[in-house]
């Protein structure tokens, strides 16, 4: 009884496997996080598809992104266990190292994201706040015109496109390596704990 409380409270699934190689689950992402995630990627396409045409839809994307990143920030403090950003720093010093690990296919294994991962995280919410940042100084009287708002907004929204897409395939390679539907983790929030024989 107690033992089944203890694995209730860590997010483990009270199941035992009739096979001991099979994997268990473990809650890693809350909902919070996962509707944040899967908002962003709608308002980020499109926003990326609107623009000159429609306008007034491509101003309104870009606010709701500003107003995701906001409830990130906030959640990377007040969040879920693996939605906070407390081994932010301890991951990207750890992530050359992973990516030269990744060379040969070693993957490690990690319940939140890997180091990798990580990277990706701070780069996309680094990249989105400029993109969002000048395209709303972009719409104002003092900086309508500005060459410099203006390219800083168009270059650093291709590097957004750019890291969504490594993003992609870096969930998909690592879905591959590990043997994980990483993209379903993201709709159930549970991850797969391999058990070891």
């Amino acid at each position: 009884m107690m033992e089944q409380a203890v694995r209730q409270m860590r997010g483990a699934s009270d199941r035992s496997p009739a096979n001991p190689k099979v994997s268990r689950t473990v809650a890693v992402w809350d909902l919070p996080l996962r509707l944040w995630h899967w908002l962003l990627a709608i308002s980020v396409l499109i926003a990326w598809f609107t623009p000159p045409t429609y306008d007034g839809l491509h101003r309104i994307v870009g606010y709701t992104v500003i107003g995701l990143l906001a409830f990130r920030l906030v959640w990377g403090f007040m969040g879920s266990r693996y939605a906070r950003f407390r081994m932010v720093g301890v991951r990207l010093r750890a992530a050359p190292h992973y990516l030269w690990n990744l060379r040969r296919g070693i993957t490690g294994r990690y319940i939140g994201l890997n180091p990798a991962g990580t990277l990706m995280l701070v780069a996309l919410l680094v990249s989105l706040a400029v993109s969002t940042i000048t395209g709303a100084m972009s719409v104002t009287t003092t900086f309508f015109g500005v060459w410099w708002v203006e390219d800083t907004h168009h270059y650093s929204s291709d590097a957004v496109i750019i890291l969504v897409v490594l993003h992609i395939l870096g969930v998909l390679l690592m879905g591959i390596l590990q043997r994980e539907n990483l993209i379903r983790a993201m709709f159930t929030g549970r991850k797969h704990i391999r058990n070891r024989s």
